[in-house]
Protein backbone atom coordinates (compact mmCIF):
# COMPACT_ATOMS: atom_id res chain seq x y z
CA UNK A 1 0.00 0.00 0.00
CA UNK A 2 1.51 3.42 -0.93
CA UNK A 3 2.48 5.68 2.01
CA UNK A 4 3.58 9.31 2.12
CA UNK A 5 7.38 9.48 2.06
CA UNK A 6 8.10 13.18 1.44
CA UNK A 7 6.35 16.55 1.69
CA UNK A 8 7.07 19.95 0.16
CA UNK A 9 6.47 23.45 1.43
CA UNK A 10 6.12 26.15 -1.22
CA UNK A 11 7.32 29.58 -0.10
CA UNK A 12 7.31 33.06 -1.60
CA UNK A 13 10.23 33.89 0.71
CA UNK A 14 12.19 30.66 1.42
CA UNK A 15 14.46 32.25 4.04
CA UNK A 16 11.44 33.57 5.96
CA UNK A 17 9.81 30.13 5.80
CA UNK A 18 13.01 28.46 7.03
CA UNK A 19 13.09 30.86 10.00
CA UNK A 20 9.42 30.10 10.76
CA UNK A 21 9.74 26.29 10.73
CA UNK A 22 13.05 26.35 12.59
CA UNK A 23 11.48 28.54 15.30
CA UNK A 24 8.23 26.58 15.64
CA UNK A 25 9.39 22.96 15.22
CA UNK A 26 13.21 23.12 15.43
CA UNK A 27 13.49 21.54 11.96
CA UNK A 28 16.81 21.76 10.14
CA UNK A 29 17.25 22.84 6.52
CA UNK A 30 20.09 22.08 4.11
CA UNK A 31 20.42 23.55 0.63
CA UNK A 32 20.45 20.75 -1.94
CA UNK A 33 22.74 21.33 -4.89
CA UNK A 34 22.78 24.60 -6.79
CA UNK A 35 19.04 24.92 -7.37
CA UNK A 36 16.82 26.77 -4.89
CA UNK A 37 15.71 23.66 -2.98
CA UNK A 38 16.21 22.87 0.70
CA UNK A 39 15.96 19.43 2.31
CA UNK A 40 14.04 19.45 5.58
CA UNK A 41 14.97 17.15 8.45
CA UNK A 42 12.08 16.94 10.90
CA UNK A 43 13.96 14.88 13.52
CA UNK A 44 14.27 11.27 14.64
CA UNK A 45 11.56 8.68 15.16
CA UNK A 46 8.27 8.18 13.29
CA UNK A 47 7.47 10.68 10.58
CA UNK A 48 8.78 11.88 7.24
CA UNK A 49 11.17 14.52 5.99
CA UNK A 50 10.53 16.98 3.21
CA UNK A 51 11.68 19.84 1.08
CA UNK A 52 11.18 23.56 0.68
CA UNK A 53 10.94 25.15 -2.76
CA UNK A 54 10.25 28.67 -4.06
CA UNK A 55 6.54 29.13 -4.83
CA UNK A 56 5.58 29.10 -8.52
CA UNK A 57 2.58 31.41 -8.74
CA UNK A 58 0.53 33.41 -6.26
CA UNK A 59 0.33 32.60 -2.56
CA UNK A 60 -2.95 31.30 -1.10
CA UNK A 61 -5.45 34.11 -0.48
CA UNK A 62 -5.70 35.27 3.12
CA UNK A 63 -8.75 33.72 4.79
CA UNK A 64 -8.99 30.96 2.18
CA UNK A 65 -10.40 27.66 3.42
CA UNK A 66 -8.27 24.56 3.61
CA UNK A 67 -7.69 24.08 -0.10
CA UNK A 68 -4.66 21.86 -0.28
CA UNK A 69 -3.21 18.76 1.30
CA UNK A 70 -2.14 20.05 4.73
CA UNK A 71 0.58 18.36 6.74
CA UNK A 72 -0.22 17.80 10.40
CA UNK A 73 2.54 17.69 12.99
CA UNK A 74 2.20 15.81 16.25
CA UNK A 75 3.17 18.07 19.16
CA UNK A 76 3.35 17.34 22.90
CA UNK A 77 1.45 20.54 23.83
CA UNK A 78 -0.80 22.13 21.20
CA UNK A 79 -1.25 25.35 23.21
CA UNK A 80 2.51 25.89 23.48
CA UNK A 81 2.90 25.13 19.76
CA UNK A 82 0.19 27.69 18.91
CA UNK A 83 2.09 30.31 20.95
CA UNK A 84 5.29 29.54 19.00
CA UNK A 85 3.36 29.82 15.71
CA UNK A 86 2.16 33.31 16.67
CA UNK A 87 5.60 34.40 17.87
CA UNK A 88 7.10 33.24 14.56
CA UNK A 89 4.60 35.22 12.47
CA UNK A 90 1.97 32.57 11.73
CA UNK A 91 -1.68 32.49 12.78
CA UNK A 92 -4.49 30.14 13.78
CA UNK A 93 -7.14 29.62 11.07
CA UNK A 94 -9.17 26.83 12.74
CA UNK A 95 -9.12 26.98 16.55
CA UNK A 96 -8.36 24.09 18.88
CA UNK A 97 -10.91 21.37 18.28
CA UNK A 98 -11.44 18.14 20.21
CA UNK A 99 -11.19 14.93 18.22
CA UNK A 100 -13.08 12.75 20.66
CA UNK A 101 -10.89 10.04 22.09
CA UNK A 102 -7.92 11.07 19.94
CA UNK A 103 -6.67 14.53 20.84
CA UNK A 104 -6.69 18.22 20.00
CA UNK A 105 -6.33 19.62 16.47
CA UNK A 106 -5.53 23.19 15.37
CA UNK A 107 -4.99 24.47 11.83
CA UNK A 108 -2.54 27.35 11.34
CA UNK A 109 -0.89 29.27 8.54
CA UNK A 110 2.84 29.83 8.21
CA UNK A 111 4.45 33.08 7.07
CA UNK A 112 3.85 32.02 3.45
CA UNK A 113 0.08 31.48 3.80
CA UNK A 114 0.35 27.66 3.79
CA UNK A 115 -2.07 25.82 6.05
CA UNK A 116 -0.76 23.09 8.38
CA UNK A 117 -2.14 21.18 11.35
CA UNK A 118 -1.00 20.65 14.93
CA UNK A 119 -2.18 17.55 16.79
CA UNK A 120 -1.76 16.78 20.49
CA UNK A 121 -2.62 13.19 21.33
CA UNK A 122 -5.05 13.05 24.27
CA UNK A 123 -7.47 10.13 24.58
CA UNK A 124 -9.54 12.15 27.11
CA UNK A 125 -10.38 14.89 24.54
CA UNK A 126 -14.13 15.43 24.14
Amino acid sequence: MPRPVHFEIHASDPERAITFYTTVFEWSFERWGTKPYWLISTGCGPGIDGGLVPRQGPAPAEGAPVNAYPNTMEVPDVDAAVRRVGQAGGSVVVPKTALTGMGWLVYCTDTEGNIFGLLENDTSAE
